[in-house]
């Protein structure tokens, strides 16, 4: 009887110390009493008498989930592969163990399906120009399957658009046309206040015909600056010149 206390007592300490469990401060445990749901313990040491008793863990941090490539058939008649990735977080670990098997797998499939479904509600042009709406309505779709599982899906994210090739050079051309149009458009829009201005100049040297003579002396000076340019004066230029110079002097003269 001496030697088989030690021994029981040896039993009882491994059993106690086997019913030891560590929980981190981001997991939380979902224990069940000879089957049934009897609490979820916080993190630090517990207690769980096995067999009676067993605990599932389940960790609180946000999980990355990549949602695999697939094709989509947009609105406008498109296939394109799409990939996109979900980050969500257990909020409710007592409804993420009994109420779904698997919740990764789940929410795999479940965002699988709703980013096919929403994408292909909507034309390519649509999905280039507003990602971030369509991010947040399959982020609102993926959301309400989740939460009865105890899940909170916090993004959604398309993170990648294949185009077939023949889409993709039909659009280099579509944006090289619509460059070209923009340039057309400014030149155009140079060429009339251009247009506008040289109306005003005619209107000015109307009224004031030295100032052509002026204009074209200091035209032929801009020539003349390379030094190797003929200038030829004609007999007519000549006679405006010199009308142009006895207006001056008439105009100098006091009266």
């Amino acid at each position: 009887m001496v030697l088989t206390f030690p021994l029981v007592a040896l039993v009882v300490v491994l059993y106690l110390l086997s019913c030891l469990r560590v929980l981190r401060e981001y997991e939380r445990g979902v224990v069940f009493y000879l089957g049934k749901f009897a609490g979820v313990r916080q993190p630090g040491l517990n207690i769980i008498f096995a067999p009676v008793q067993s605990m599932t863990r389940v960790s609180l941090r946000t999980v990355t989930m990549q949602i695999p490539s697939q094709k989509i058939i947009t609105r406008d008649n498109v296939s394109i592969d799409i990939a996109a990735v979900a980050y969500y977080n257990i909020v409710d670990p007592e409804r993420a163990v009994i109420v779904i098997e698997n919740i990764y797998n789940a929410v795999n499939q479940i965002s699988q399906t709703t980013v096919r479904n929403v994408v292909g509600r909507f034309s390519l042009d649509q999905l280039l120009a507003d990602t971030a709406g369509i991010n947040q309505q399959i982020k609102d779709v993926i959301d309400g399957h989740t939460e009865p599982w105890g899940a909170k899906v916090t993004a959604v994210e398309i993170k990648d658009i294949m185009l077939p090739d023949n889409m993709q050079r039909a659009m280099a051309r579509e944006a090289e046309a619509e460059r070209e149009r923009r340039a057309k458009i400014v030149a155009a829009e140079g060429e009339y206040q251009a247009a506008v201005k040289l109306g005003e100049a005619a209107d000015i040297i109307t009224a004031h015909p030295v100032a052509l003579q002026l204009r074209t002396l200091q035209t032929m000076a801009e020539i003349s600056v390379e030094k190797n340019s003929t200038i030829i004066f004609p007999a007519q230029f000549m006679t405006t010149v010199q009308e142009a110079l006895a207006l001056m002097a008439r105009d100098s003269n006091p009266k």
